[in-house]
C-alpha cells in the first residue's frame, strides 16, 4: 500500500523528482525515461507507468536547460515507436493464447476486449488515437498484432502516431510547462492531463453501459 501511494505521489508530483533524479543519473537520466516510455507502450504488463504527465515534464526541465530537447524528442520518439512494435510482435506471436487465459493479477482481459471492440470500430487510426488514451495506448498495438492489422499498415500508424504523441507533450511542457501560472499549479496541471487522457475511455466505457442497458430493457 505504501508503495501505492508513493507511486501516485511520484506521478503527480514529477516537477519535484524529476530534477533529483537528473541530479542523481546525469545523462543515465536519457536511459531512464527512454526505458519507462518503452515499457508503458511495449508492454501489456506495465500500463500504469506514465506517459503523457511524464513527457510534458521532461520537456519542461528541458525548457530550463536541464535536459537537452532534441535528444528527448529524438530518443523518446524511437521508444515509442519501437514500444509499440514490440508490442505488436509480442501480440503477433503469442496473442491467440493469450486471448484464453483467465483474467490474472497482472493480465486483464477484459482491457484486451475492449481494446479490440473500439480497434474494430474505428480501424487503423485507433493506433493514432490510443496514443493518447492510458492503458488504451498499452493494448492497441498488442492486439493489433494478433491478426487485425498487416504490418506494413501498423507501422505506418505506429510511427505517425509515436511522433504526433511525443512531440505533442514534449514540445507543450517545453512552451508552456514554465509560464507562471503554469508552474506555480504544476500539480494541477498534471492531474489535469491524466485526467482530460482517461476521459474518452471513460466517456466510451458509460456510453456502453447505456446502449446495454437501453438493449436489455
Amino acid at each position: 500500500m505504501d508503495l501505492i501511494f508513493y507511486l501516485i505521489d511520484f506521478f503527480i508530483h514529477l516537477d519535484q523528482y524529476l530534477p533529483d533524479l537528473i541530479r542523481n543519473f546525469g545523462v543515465w537520466i536519457y536511459v531512464i525515461v527512454f526505458l519507462v516510455i518503452f515499457c508503458e507502450t511495449g508492454l501489456v504488463v506495465t500500463p500504469v507507468l506514465p506517459g503523457d504527465s511524464l513527457l510534458f515534464a521532461l520537456g519542461t526541465l528541458a525548457a530550463l536547460g536541464a535536459l537537452n530537447i532534441e535528444a528527448l524528442l529524438i530518443l523518446l520518439s524511437i521508444a515509442a515507436i519501437a514500444g509499440d512494435s514490440v508490442n505488436y510482435a509480442i501480440g503477433h506471436y503469442i496473442g491467440p493464447k493469450v486471448f484464453h487465459y483467465e483474467e490474472s493479477r497482472f493480465f486483464k482481459k477484459k482491457y484486451l476486449i475492449k481494446t479490440h471492440e473500439f480497434y474494430e470500430r474505428h480501424g487503423g487510426k485507433t493506433i493514432i488515437i490510443a496514443r493518447f488514451m492510458p492503458f488504451i495506448r498499452t493494448f492497441a498495438p498488442f492486439v493489433a498484432g494478433v491478426g487485425a492489422m498487416s504490418y506494413p499498415r501498423f507501422i505506418l500508424y505506429n510511427i505517425v502516431g509515436g511522433l504526433l504523441w511525443v512531440f505533442t507533450f514534449l514540445l507543450g511542457g517545453y512552451f508552456f510547462g514554465n509560464i507562471p501560472a503554469v508552474k506555480r499549479n504544476f500539480t494541477i496541471v498534471i492531474i489535469a492531463i491524466i485526467i482530460i487522457s482517461v476521459m474518452p475511455g471513460v466517456i466510451a466505457y458509460i456510453r456502453q453501459k447505456m446502449m446495454t442497458r437501453q438493449k436489455a430493457v
